[in-house]
């Protein structure tokens, strides 16, 4: 690719308007190679060397080398980087040590095992190739999952089908356990969070049980570069990690834009912009992300669009494939839209096509994140900051795989943590990697992850090496509810239980999953759908955008956990409103700040309830009016950052109300920052009176039931958020209000009350040194 015509050819274009606002080229580097301290098998060196993969890159030879010494291993590189060979090396070099060894292939998604399969056997010495097998979901039943028991030496998997099928059935794998020597994790990186938090658990279980079979596997994990590799890969496994970091790994020339939307038009409406029929200083980064990639499908440049939601996967893509009909007609059916929730031949289709350039440009949720082998694409646009640097550049590495030079171009939503970016590029470009969070102890994923321990093999004392400390008090809580039951100074699971691991869902503390359903036919268009996006998106009435088609949801089944639509072009979307309440459970702990304000670190129940919907015209941005709602409320207790005022700013004339309002949605734009999160993972309230303190409050809590670390990283940090958020709202060249300071697109009452000149008072006050002050919380 030539990124400078390519470039050249955007500025031609009359909507052109200077948008590219930082420009950094990242240089072309060498490998660097070298052969590992342990000898490997000579006829898997001699099939690495007939590929040309011999000798391995730096940071291959030093996992390499660190695994064959009985070490557990994570190996944090870019995208790219061969970080799969670190532990096929190992595997295959045990199997053709041992014929009896056995390995356990982790990934987090089973488009990726089934990619890597295809890999694992290429590299596999001919005639001396293990049996290599994919066991999940989509594998037969009886006899065909039998065989692959009985037969495979090194199995491919997702922590799903560990939890729900393997472990607990582990006495038909007794074979496979005993002889167990490796257990690799694939994407490392995408186990954070809730997901990353049930994996840790799963794989706790797992060492369990192979320690009953008299195994004890190495870990390797490769993940993405982030902050705390094996801080990550503990919390994850429960033992300690030898980190690899140094890339060895050649890469080719790569152009990063920061790419800043143009102030537009007070009133004007721009294609999908979530702030509705408000003053919008800025055009939306989906408009120009679709611009874009219509522009490089047009000249003949293969892009990706990531977006950082499903419904916006849909408006890039239908917005790009329409300016590409109006100017080459020839070239619309070269675009794709991409997510999770589409139907698994769907997601194959998109890939292969990717694969194989009969697609030139693809918008997609950051499902397409992770190592999927698509072929070496020409550029990547990231329309939004996806949450952290570290996204960033994983989503920018899925570029110029194959050495040759390549562009990525973050687009700038008008949110306050976007425009700080486009502000101080050099924060992003010069910020360390964030760290990744897992919590292992939350005990709303702890408790039902030892009711499947429980019924895997009844749960002693001895099972705090696996779960911690807190593994007594979770187990009493289970009991005292009729869960489990001792006996000989054992817990065993209650017959009533039944199959625990059917009861929990990995990818959410939500057990809810719902399936759209196409009425006309009953098709069935998505699966995997969690509760809170189904009640914003899929109420009834709500328009929902699916392969770029509009459609009319006409009814949502709760108890069934169904969604009905049929298609309907009305010429509006639909935002949902919805209200939350939070009350003070306890506070864990509190802190003293500078200007002599107290800030906690609190339990909290939270509850939000989708209570309307609005319906907002494409053309001119127009209201046609708010229908109510009754769907149920959504109530969980989850861990909150809470601070209040300084007691200079009590008393004054000033809009609390709004001021609060505007300073809780800032600081929320700009938490992502400090922690390895989203927008989307964080709620806040405020308040100028709340019930459980009698003082104004603001409330920044996980959005996960029992919390997942984010506001724990706020608490820890909280003057610095303050200062960004300041920042970002002073330099926001807007008068009243935007969506590039104070505004959220999220906001569950429409963005009133907001009061930018208040919120900006208030963080003053915040920041100010006071002496001789203790903090006191309301």
């Amino acid at each position: 690719m030539d990124v400078q015509r390519f470039l050249d050819r955007v500025r031609r274009q009359r909507w052109y308007q200077g948008q590219i606002v930082d420009d950094r080229s990242l240089l072309q580097r060498a490998a660097v190679q070298r052969q590992p301290r342990h000898d490997l098998h000579p006829e898997l060196v001699q099939r690495l060397t007939d590929l040309g993969r011999w000798p391995p890159y730096a940071h291959q030879a030093n996992a390499i080398d660190a695994a064959m010494a009985g070490e557990n291993v994570v190996v944090a590189t870019p995208t790219a980087s061969g970080k799969s060979l670190c532990f096929q090396a190992p595997v295959l070099h045990d199997w053709l040590q041992n014929r009896r060894a056995r390995a356990l292939l982790l990934y987090p998604t089973k488009a990726l095992a089934h990619d890597q399969l295809k890999a694992l056997r290429e590299l596999s010495p001919s005639g001396a190739a293990p049996k290599v097998d994919v066991y999940d979901g989509d594998t037969g039943k009886g006899e065909e999952r039998a065989a692959v028991r009985r037969s495979v030496r090194v199995l491919l998997t997702n922590p799903d089908m560990l939890h729900m099928g393997i472990l607990p059935n582990h006495k038909l794998w007794a074979p496979f356990f005993q002889n167990l020597r490796t257990v690799a994790l694939d994407e490392a990186h995408y186990c954070r969070g809730v997901f990353g938090s049930h994996v840790s658990l799963v794989l706790r279980r797992l060492r369990r049980i192979c320690a009953r079979y008299g195994a004890s596997p190495r870990f390797i994990l490769c993940s993405a570069t982030v902050g705390n590799p094996a801080e990550l890969a503990q919390g994850l496994v429960g033992e300690p990690f030898h980190a690899v970091t140094e890339n060895g790994a050649p890469q080719g020339e790569k152009r990063f834009l920061f790419w800043n939307p143009p102030l537009k038009q007070a009133g004007e409406h721009l294609m999908g912009n979530p702030m509705g029929p408000k003053d919008v200083p800025r055009g939306t980064a989906q408009s120009e992300a679709a611009r874009l990639m219509a522009e490089a499908v047009l000249a003949d440049v293969q892009a990706v669009a990531f977006v950082r939601s499903r419904r916006l996967a849909e408006l890039v893509y239908a917005a790009a494939r329409s300016q590409v009909k109006g100017a080459d007609p020839r070239r619309a059916h070269l675009l794709a839209a991409y997510r999770g929730t589409y139907l698994p031949e769907d997601r194959r289709r998109v890939e292969r096509k990717l694969k194989e350039r009969s697609l030139l440009g693809v918008a997609t949720t950051n499902a397409l994140e992770l190592g999927v082998d698509i072929g070496g694409l020409d550029a990547t646009i990231l329309t939004g900051y996806p949450g952290s640097v570290a996204s960033a550049w994983q989503q920018a590495g899925r570029s110029g795989r194959r050495n040759e030079p390549s562009l990525a171009v973050l687009v700038a939503q008008d949110d306050p943590l976007d425009q700080y970016l486009m502000h101080h590029p050099e924060f992003f470009h010069g910020r360390a990697i964030e760290h990744a969070l897992v919590a292992p102890g939350n005990p709303h994923i702890l408790a039902p992850h030892l009711l499947c321990a429980a019924h895997e093999a009844p749960l002693t004392p001895g099972d705090q090496t696996f779960f911690g400390t807190t593994l007594q008090e979770r187990v009493d809580e289970l009991a005292s509810d009729g869960k489990l039951r001792p006996h000989l100074g054992r817990w065993h699971l209650d017959p009533s239980v039944g199959y625990p691991a059917q009861f929990v869902e990995l990818r959410s503390a939500s057990e809810s999953r719902y399936t759209v359903v196409d009425e006309r036919n009953g098709a069935i268009m998505e699966k995997g759908i969690d509760e809170v996006f189904a009640f914003s998106h899929l109420h009834k009435g709500a328009i929902y955008l699916h392969h770029g088609e509009a459609y009319e949801v006409t009814d949502l089944k709760v108890k069934a956990e169904e969604a009905l639509m049929r298609l309907a072009d009305r010429g509006y979307y639909t935002e949902a409103r919805s209200t939350t309440d939070i009350r003070l459970l306890e506070d864990l702990r509190s802190q003293p700040v500078s200007s002599g304000v107290a800030v906690a670190l609190s339990r909290v129940k939270v509850t939000r309830q989708v209570v309307s919907f609005e319906k907002i015209t494409y053309r001119d941005g127009k209201s046609l009016g708010v229908e109510r709602l009754d769907l149920p409320a959504v109530e969980f207790e989850t861990v909150a950052l809470r601070f209040s005022i300084p007691k200079s700013a009590e008393g004054r004339k000033w809009d609390l109300a709004g001021g609060l309002h505007a300073v809780e949605h800032a600081a929320i734009g700009m938490l992502p920052l400090f922690a390895l999160c989203d927008r989307a993972d964080i709620g806040g309230v405020s308040t100028p009176l709340h019930t459980d303190t009698g003082a104004p409050a603001v409330f920044i809590y996980d959005g996960r039931p029992g919390g997942i670390g984010i506001a724990e990283r706020g608490y820890q940090i909280i003057e610095d958020l303050w200062r960004t958020t300041l920042q970002a709202i002073e330099e926001c060249p807007c008068k009243d209000g935007c969506p590039g300071c104070i505004q959220s697109p999220q906001c569950g009452t429409n963005n009133y009350p907001l009061d930018k000149g208040v919120a900006a008072a208030l963080l003053r006050e915040l920041l100010k040194k006071r002496r001789g002050l203790f903090g006191v919380l309301g």
